[in-house]
């Protein structure tokens, strides 16, 4: 029988949540790379299951890819690397779930995001010259891509973690009402 409340069934229906606002809002109209697939993982792993934690932010990945299309293999494989490193990342958070921990592992997670793709692109791409200057130039050109990165991850991350924040304490606040009303 499904009970609505129980943790389980809450938790996959949060999961089927993240998954599809993850999907739906890299498909719908929004600066370049400020998305809430970060967020999104960095959540999954501080408040959900390892291995769910690990399957939200590939799977939302995988279905607007989908849509959006697919790219070279070896990018793809970079970028969905390194949102598996930002889950790893909420897996440490999970243990230290202060507001600077939260907000330096959102900034980490950005520059991890951009060093390892603006990488691979240089490396795997026939765009820029296979040297230091490069490098340092496909760094250069993506800076305003990382500006979004990284105000889509603070953003998401605010929202995510603050809602979540939020509704906890208008549960307990609820029940208390609740139970005090009942004890007349």
């Amino acid at each position: 029988m499904f009970k609505f409340n129980s943790s389980k069934n809450i938790v996959l229906l949060l999961a089927a949540i993240f998954i599809f606002i993850g999907a739906a809002f890299r498909l719908l109209g929004h600066p370049p790379n400020f998305t809430p697939i970060t967020a999104i993982a960095l959540f999954g792993g501080v408040y959900l299951g390892r291995k769910l934690s690990l399957f939200l932010p590939i799977l939302a990945m995988f279905l607007s890819d989908i849509f959006i299309g697919f790219y070279r293999p070896s990018l793809m494989i970079v970028v969905y690397g390194s949102f598996i490193l930002t889950v790893i990342l909420g897996w440490w958070l999970k243990n230290n779930k202060k507001w600077y921990n939260i907000i330096a592992v959102s900034l980490l997670a950005s520059l991890l995001f951009y060093l390892l793709t603006n990488f691979a692109v240089w490396i795997f791409t026939p765009w820029y010259a296979k040297t230091l200057a490069g490098l340092v130039y496909c760094y250069y050109l993506a800076l305003p891509f990382f500006r979004n990165t990284l105000m889509g991850n603070v953003f998401y991350v605010a929202v995510f973690f603050g809602s979540y924040q939020l509704v906890k304490i208008l549960l307990v606040r609820f029940s208390k009402q609740r139970y005090n009303s009942l004890t007349i």
